[in-house]
């Protein structure tokens, strides 16, 4: 039997334990390790609480756990509860796709004041996310800036925006929703350093931004090109600088404004003892299409200011780490020896969700060349890892238990909801009579 792990279970995880199961069937083991007592990474804590039909996902991801040679083994950190080198000992691959779920730092003076956090902190926060259940983001201000201008941005200002009833059918976190239902914020500014034509936001999320109850999104008709510009564009971004090109022009007002304030690039956030105000500079483009300052600043009100200029994945001690870009340092997902990466581990956090699969496919035929269908292993796998576990008092939990925590949190949903997500390693743990 060949044995290999792979550590995160989010779609890149899931995608190469699928492709390795597809080349080895019952001639490999593979387990699925989490440090989470439940699976999907990115799709449970990532993808917005109202975009239920992308969650759905997950059902692709059930038939691969339920796979005879695989196994999920959630609730085992490494690090903490097994080293790399110990892995490797164990496994003929391990591969790494623990994605990219730390912020990158503006680099700005003011950003550790109270009131600036990063997307990652703050979609963890209304998505359940252990980590970030305690966030408490400053909604009691009038003014929030959302620093950034891809879908994370747009997903940040969309949950700030809704209403209560806007929620319904989503599984938004009752914490959150609570604290949103009570926000003072009406007003919203997405500052971006470049024009309508350099976004990276798709036109479904941008369109929704023009239907909501309560909020109405607006951009300067004199940040845009003139309209014949627009051809030159591909059909993606067209399509979304039509929608950005609707909201300059006049709309019922409503109680929310979103603005969206292009060509500005932040310099410092200022406050006394917590952010007031985002200091930004005008920008122009070069002939390049690069963003150069023009020397002219001005200050956008908030008290609470969200960043999503991206992400990093978290170095792990003997991994040789990219600093610069922010991911495993490797060659085509290989590391080294046994090791290997994917997805945003693998690539820096960019594509979408179905760009994981080729990325784990590939991957998965490296390790099938070097250790191809048919051929010997002579490695403990799952049975090594269950006994050094054990050693160490820790209590993995498996595909069936997360389907008991699945079913207490469906069980216990509000009404109209599909789950009531429980957000603590002890709620999980409870749920399984520990």
């Amino acid at each position: 039997m060949r044995q290999f792990a792979v550590i995160g279970s989010g779609p890149a995880g899931f995608y190469t334990v699928e492709a390795l199961a597809k080349a080895y069937g019952a001639n490999a083991h593979i387990d699925l390790i989490d440090r989470l007592p439940v699976p999907y990474g990115l799709i449970r804590f990532g993808v917005a609480p109202d975009h239920q039909s992308i969650k759905a996902v997950s059902r692709r991801y059930d038939k691969v756990a339920e796979e005879e040679a695989v196994r999920f083994v959630g609730n085992v950190a490494v690090g903490r509860d097994v080293t790399i080198a110990e892995l490797t000992t164990l496994y003929d691959a391990v591969v790494l796709a623990t994605g990219a779920p730390n912020d990158r730092p503006l680099g700005i003076p003011g950003e550790d004041l109270p009131g600036v956090v990063g997307s990652a902190a703050f979609v963890g926060w209304y998505n359940g996310h252990p980590d970030f259940a305690d966030l408490d983001p400053p909604l009691d201000g009038a003014a929030a800036a959302i620093i950034g201008n891809g879908n994370v941005a747009l997903d940040v200002a969309r949950i700030l925006s809704k209403t209560r009833a806007e929620f319904a059918g989503s599984d938004i976190v009752d914490h959150a929703l609570d604290a949103l239902e009570g926000s003072a914020i009406r007003q919203i500014t997405l500052v971006g350093r470049r024009g309508p034509h350099q976004i990276a936001m798709t036109p479904k999320e941008l369109g929704e931004l023009g239907h909501l109850e309560a909020a109405v999104p607006h951009a300067e008709p004199g940040d845009f090109p003139d309209a014949d510009a627009d051809a030159a564009l591909d059909l993606g971004v067209r399509k979304s600088v039509a929608h950005l090109r609707d909201f300059a022009s006049p709309h019922e007002d409503k109680l929310k404004h979103i603005e969206f304030d292009f060509f500005a690039r932040p310099v410092r956030i200022e406050g006394e003892t917590r952010a007031e105000r985002l200091i930004v500079e005008r920008t122009s483009l070069d002939p390049n299409g690069n963003s150069i300052g023009t020397g002219e600043t001005y200050a956008i009100p908030a008290s609470l200011i969200v960043s999503c200029i991206g992400y990093r994945t978290p170095p792990i001690p003997g991994v040789p780490y990219d600093d610069r870009g922010g991911k495993f340092a490797n060659d085509h997902g290989h590391i080294e020896g046994g090791l290997y990466c994917v997805g945003w581990a693998r690539r820096g956090p960019s594509g979408t969700i179905g760009t994981n699969r080729p990325d784990g496919y590939e991957v998965a035929d490296r390790i099938i060349a070097a250790a191809p269908p048919g051929s010997e292993g002579g490695k403990s796998g799952s049975s090594g890892l269950d006994a050094l576990l054990a050693s160490r008092q820790v209590r993995p939990t498996s595909f069936a238990d997360w389907r008991t925590i699945e079913a207490a949190e469906i069980a216990s949903a509000r009404e109209g909801a599909p789950r009531s997500k429980m957000v603590r390693h002890d709620d999980w743990l409870k749920s399984l009579g520990e």
